[in-house]
């Protein structure tokens, strides 16, 4: 998706004559215009918050294969020592040339050596410069600028990390964490951003006032020649677009809420700083009976954390378990600020929610079912999405609603839409997939914010994977059927089962993940699992990760079973 943006100077912080610093955000002059101009009451409370929010844009916890240059460096002197004849021909050679040629100097070799490990060194010293200093490289590391929301009770700042796995969201009561704004124009932009602005947070100090701008200046009218002005044309990544569009459709939902005490969260915290897993299952499971407090297990050390001062006040439930804990460590930098925090849950290997409440802070933490926003996160989400068709009438009615009142509960909407739940959340959940409404979990409203500025089309988030599709026309169609389940205590269980006619078998590891499958597919025929799974594999994976399907061929169905599953 081609994304074009254009701003009037640079988002810096400015020392105002009298002692007053004022953090001036850029806006995008391409965009509906937006300002604000007001104090900030808490400078260090909002310093800690904002960075922590800066920790999940460049979180990419992403594998990277290790570096096995050493190890090839290694072998190849073990192959020169095992080879005693070559060896003594080496060193006889070399002795006659350096009796011969009297210029060489003994410690050639040696100088050499030391002169190469010196280059290495400062070239990675130079390579963290550039990365910090290169504005193309900061654009690389950050697919889309931050997206800031001015609403009537709320200033919101937006971003999604750059493995495409976690989302964040710091919102900013206006009346306890702003003064008066001298200049208010509601609405959403991009502001720039850079390493610079990082830098500048962290100077934001209590004992001198602290004015936060989206710069008023964007709304004028300026040539692309003018002083100051700069355009990009940032072409957003599919799978990044995809990924944060996914996590925004997956917060409309009925979730499971859990409250964790300020202890609770630290304990988690710092297990996971100390502890590196080195086998599978690395999942966090939560275990939850009603009228007790709930319990978080760390997997696969079965670590288990009480949250003492918190009591579960729903039904009990199921054990439901979420991969990529390590991505809750971008909370450890507000953990001296919050006062509890409320995780949301869809189920087992689905995305979840952190909201961290800060006072007139709350920073909301959205981690994907994976680290890797890959297939396997894909199509366990798809498979939730609303069955039935949208109107185009109801969906322009939401539109029109949402844009005039600007926040609405989903009873309200509901009522003004005069329609039923399900119909309702199928098309907030619409408006969400494409960019348009974002769900306050904390204030549980639906707030109008479209991220672009205009509405994203569903052909841009199409999965490009020709199998992915053809495993979601399965999961619709209904064509999968789960056999058997055996347990193995290596290798997590194995799974056979119809797909579409075929006979269909795989092997999950304790992370959901395929490690070994069988299908008579020309697909699996021609390249196993090297290239990705097959639509049957696939198809087969989705129904054994989130359980067998009910009945539902309209959004009533639906929305209702995902209600019973919240409340019970």
């Amino acid at each position: 998706m081609k994304l074009d943006v254009a701003y009037v100077g640079r988002s810096r912080l400015a020392n105002e004559v009298s002692g007053t610093s004022s953090l001036r955000f850029a806006a995008n002059v391409q965009r509906e215009t937006v300002a604000f101009d007001a104090a900030l009451r808490t400078p260090l409370r909002f310093r800690e918050a904002i960075s922590a929010l800066h920790d999940v844009v460049i979180s990419d916890l992403r594998f990277k294969p290790r570096n096995r240059e050493a190890y090839q460096v290694w072998k190849k002197q073990q192959a020169a020592r095992d080879a005693q004849l070559r060896r003594s021909a080496y060193e006889q050679l070399k002795r006659e040339i350096l009796q011969s040629s009297p210029e060489i100097a003994p410690d050639f070799e040696q100088k050499y050596q030391e002169k190469l490990r010196r280059y290495w060194r400062l070239r990675s010293k130079f390579s963290l410069r550039l990365m910090l200093r290169n504005p193309e490289m900061w654009r690389l590391l950050l697919p889309c600028d931050p997206v800031v929301t001015v609403a009537d009770d709320v200033v919101l700042f937006e971003c999604f990390s750059a493995d495409q796995s976690s989302y964040g969201c710091l919102s900013c009561d206006r009346g306890d964490a702003f003064g008066e704004s001298a200049n208010l124009r509601l609405g959403t932009t991009n502001v720039d951003y850079s390493w610079a602005m990082y830098d500048h947070f962290q100077s934001l100090r209590s004992y001198r006032e602290t004015r936060l701008q989206v710069d008023p200046g964007g709304v004028d009218v300026i040539t692309s020649g003018g002083a100051g002005h700069h355009e990009e044309k940032i072409d957003i990544p599919d799978g990044w677009l995809r990924g944060f569009m996914q996590l925004q459709s997956a917060m409309t939902m009925p979730m499971r809420r859990v409250t964790l005490s300020r202890d609770a969260v630290y304990s988690i915290l710092a297990w996971l700083r100390r502890h590196k897993p080195r086998t599978s299952p690395r999942a966090m499971r939560f275990e939850l009976v009603a009228g007790q407090p709930p319990s978080i297990v760390l997997e696969p050390w079965e670590q288990r954390i009480v949250s003492q001062s918190t009591v579960h006040q729903e039904a009990s439930a199921e054990p439901i378990r979420i991969w990529g804990a390590r991505r809750v460590l971008a909370l450890a930098r507000i953990l001296p600020l919050m006062d509890a925090c409320d995780v949301y849950l869809l189920g087992t290997g689905l995305p979840s929610f952190w909201v961290a409440r800060m006072g007139e802070m709350r920073l909301t933490l959205g981690l994907s079912g994976w680290t890797a926003n890959d297939w396997s996160a894909g199509s366990a989400l798809d498979a939730l999405l609303p069955p039935g068709h949208v109107s185009d009438f109801r969906v322009r009615s939401a539109i029109s609603l949402l844009q005039r009142e600007r926040a609405l509960s989903f009873d309200a909407l509901q009522a003004k839409m005069i329609c039923g739940p399900g119909d309702c959340a199928a098309t907030l959940n619409q408006l969400a997939l494409s960019g348009q409404v974002i769900h306050d979990l904390d204030a549980n409203v639906f707030r109008w914010r479209q991220v672009m500025p205009l509405p994203i089309d569903m052909a841009e988030l199409a999965d490009v994977s020709p199998e992915l599709v053809a495993a979601h026309e399965l999961l619709r169609l209904r064509r999968v059927q789960i056999n058997e389940r055996v347990e193995q205590a290596a290798n997590g269980q194995l799974i056979s089962g119809r797909v579409d006619g075929q006979q269909v078998e795989l092997v999950l590891d304790r992370d959901g993940v395929i490690l070994r499958g069988k299908c008579a597919c020309s697909h699996h025929h021609r390249a196993g699992i090297r290239r990705g799974p097959c639509q049957h594999l696939l198809a087969l994976r989705a129904v054994a990760m989130r359980g067998q399907f009910t009945e539902d061929n309209n959004n009533s169905a639906w929305f209702d079973r995902l209600l019973r599953w919240s409340q019970n």
